[in-house]
């Protein structure tokens, strides 16, 4: 997942508010180190010299001096131009994206009581500054100058393209929201920077305080001894629990129990805690939910649009609610039929089991891999021990560096913000092109999930000088058990190569402006890069480089790849069908046009019936902790997955055509996707890559749905 979080006045979000800080108190500058040129390596954050106490002050003296900025092009009596006014208000706010960058990444990885409380002042106050600039209407009357005046200027082509993109992100800010509703629109905003904020926080919280913890291990039958070993080591962290057996919600943790764990209700203990956080409770989220969906129609109507999705839709490749519908049942309905039959296959097994039950959700992932050992001779112990972290991530660097020439190496002398993460150079020949942050391994302090984003985003400043990139990776895998290094699984390995195929498209981005550059892309394309680099995780000559026993070094036998291969569509009708469902949930909520008074569960067991959900499978993430739509930037865009996967399953047949190393297609793709940006439209740069717009037929094929 790339990961958006809410980034200042240059990202268009739905936030606003104000500063406590005390109006007479000048910051503190001396022991500041955001006031500072950073005589770090490549200017990576220097994390060992900033405290807390820093990031209020840099963020109020950042957002004084693109204030200033502002005023100044707002002060020029020149005719606007391209020069005088777009280029001016591209560059202004350089503190604000310094000091943003790191707190609102570690806010994240590294957060705990002070820094939510500090969120909860800088976020309103990012916010506000944001609208102060979409709603400033001089500012917007030379921008729309130069806009509509643009053929006047010998404009390049990148140029333009900045242009439009500035223009209309204001339009999409409330340039044009007439003077009599900018309160309330300020207002709305004001509530949604509150309100997402303490959706993320409160299913942090609620994942936290929940612990499945069991005395006897003999109600553990079936789980690993690698799973045994991890819950003994996170009860000896609690007095109490010492001895015990501890589970937490973390992913790593609670799927590999219920894939494994033959106590029923064990397994149903641990799936109640997961899908019922933040619905009732102290963590309780139903409301926030009511009071965000209606915000943001209101929000879009005031821009013009009918509902939420068709104002976030207008910005991406699908253009439409009714694109996006059209595709995502074209995957739901063989999805469905597909996970109909597996269904019957797991109810057969659990009849032998438990006489007269009938298939439950917590069942599913037990059954299934009961079944996938059965069928395929494959379960997931064969597997991890061939798949070690370390391994892992020495396969990744294999593939970049047969694809696009590159080679990383990690820097002890870099700065880092915990001591689980690593920094690596990323090499293109003798020059190092970008800076990788990886943290791998869940905390308390770091939520769910896997993502990447930027300390720096990769940009040419006013002088001239190309400013690499410093990309974040951040993941929740494993933790080391004993003396057992982190293993990971098939959807594990798959994570890794996802995500690096985000860090991807900042780690290659040769654009002059930042607001163009790497992933700042259409949220229906962003993950088109990322999904492209799973297809190169599983391919037999790959798995050879890197898939290595952890003890004995034993290169993954030909029979066990075979099984992977056999294994690869197997329960596609289970992934797919919650995968849909929960990018159809999302639809429904914002394609609501009419106020409505949205109760939960009803209305999200209204959307699945809709559909034909079967009970024993779930939305992929039910509403009260859908974060990714609720508070990660989503809205309206779970389906991006969908829509890129076409894009990603298409791109990769070039390479089963030409060879998956084949230099010259991979060269295409690292300088027609990869490099460019958002400096042409998406679906162009496509093209110039592929040839043709993609086809659906390849994502259906590979998926096992055709």
């Amino acid at each position: 997942m790339k990961h958006y979080p809410i980034i200042m006045c240059l990202i268009i979000t739905a936030l606003i508010g104000s500063s406590c800080r005390k109006k007479n108190q000048e910051p503190v500058v001396n022991d500041n180190p955001f006031f500072k040129e950073w005589n770090t390596p490549y200017g990576v954050p220097p994390f060992d010299e900033i405290k807390k106490e820093h990031y209020l002050p840099a963020f109020e003296e950042g957002i004084k001096q693109q204030k200033e900025a502002i005023e100044a092009i707002v002060a020029n009596a020149e005719e606007p131009t391209f020069g005088n006014t777009i280029i001016p208000f591209e560059y202004s706010g350089e503190l604000l994206n310094k000091v943003g960058g790191v707190f609102l990444n570690l806010t994240e990885c590294c957060n705990d009581d002070e820094m939510k409380a500090l969120s909860d002042t800088i976020i309103p106050m990012l916010t506000k500054h944001n609208d102060d600039i979409m709603l400033n209407k001089k500012l917007f009357a030379r921008i729309k100058t130069v806009y509509d005046n643009q053929d006047k200027e010998k404009l390049n082509k990148e140029q333009k393209r900045l242009l439009e993109v500035i223009y209309k992100d204001f339009v999409r800010g409330g340039a044009n929201v007439p003077a009599d509703k900018q309160a309330r629109f300020r207002e709305i905003n004001e509530r949604l920077s509150k309100l997402t904020l303490k959706f993320g926080n409160n299913v942090l919280d609620a994942t936290n305080g929940y612990n499945l913890v069991v005395s006897d291990v003999n109600k553990l039958k079936g789980l690993t001894e690698n799973q045994l070993t991890t819950a003994l080591e996170v009860g000896k962290k609690d007095d109490k629990n010492k001895g015990k057996y501890v589970f937490t919600l973390d992913m790593p943790t609670w799927e590999p129990f219920l894939m494994n764990c033959a106590d029923r209700e064990l397994r149903k203990e641990i799936w109640t805690a997961y899908t019922s956080r933040c619905l009732g409770g102290e963590f309780d989220n139903a409301a926030v939910i009511n009071e965000i969906v209606n915000l943001r129609l209101e929000r879009a109507q005031m821009l013009g649009f009918d509902s939420y999705a068709a104002y976030v839709l207008d910005n991406c490749m699908a253009k439409t609610p009714e694109a996006v519908y059209s595709l995502l049942n074209q995957v739901w309905e063989p999805a469905l039929k597909k996970a109909k039959v597996e269904a019957a296959d797991y109810q057969k097994m659990l009849a032998k089991d438990y006489p007269g039950a009938k298939l439950e959700a917590y069942d599913w992932r037990f059954y299934s891999e009961k079944l996938r050992k059965e069928k395929y001779d494959l379960n997931d112990e064969d597997i991890r021990p061939y798949f070690s972290l370390d391994t892992a991530v020495k396969g990744l660097f294999y593939v970049c560096n047969n694809l696009y020439g590159i080679t990383f190496k990690e820097n002890t002398e870099i700065p880092i913000y915990h001591p689980d993460v690593k920094a690596f150079e990323v090499y293109d020949g003798t020059d190092v092109i970008a800076i990788v942050y990886m943290d791998f391994l869940p905390r308390e302090s770091k939520r769910s999930g896997a993502w990447m984003t930027n300390f720096r985003e990769q940009y040419y400043t006013r002088e001239g000088e190309n400013l690499i990139p410093i990309v974040s990776l951040v993941f929740n895998f494993t933790k080391p058990a004993g003396e057992k290094p982190s293993m990971l699984n098939v959807d594990q390995v798959q994570t890794l190569f996802h995500e690096f195929g985000h860090a991807l498209h900042s780690i290659f981005s040769n654009c002059h402006y930042r607001t163009l550059s790497g992933t700042n892309v259409p949220r229906d394309f962003v993950e088109m890069p990322s999904q492209f680099m799973e297809h190169f995780a599983f391919e037999p000559v790959v798995l050879k480089e890197y898939a290595h026993h952890y003890q004995t070094g034993e290169v993954i036998p030909d029979s066990l790849i075979q099984k992977i291969e056999a294994a690869s569509t197997f329960g596609q009708g289970f992934i797919n069908t919650e995968l849909i469902a929960a990018s159809l949930l999302d639809m429904d909520f914002h394609t609501i046009t009419t106020k409505t008074d949205i109760s939960l569960p009803a209305f999200e067991d209204q959307s699945m019936n809709k559909i034909g959900l079967i009970p024993s499978i779930i939305s992929r993430y039910k509403s009260p902790y859908f974060q990714h739509v609720f508070s990660g930037g989503y809205a309206a865009g779970y389906n991006s997955y969908t829509w890129a996967a076409v894009l990603d399953n298409d791109a990769y047949e070039a390479f089963r055509e030409n060879g998956i190393f084949d230099s010259a297609t991979a060269t295409s793709f690292r300088t027609n996707i990869l490099e460019k940006g958002n400096t042409e439209d998406a679906m162009t740069l496509y093209k110039a890559f592929r040839g043709h717009e993609p086809s659906i037929e390849p994502l259906l094929k590979n998926r096992g749905l055709k």
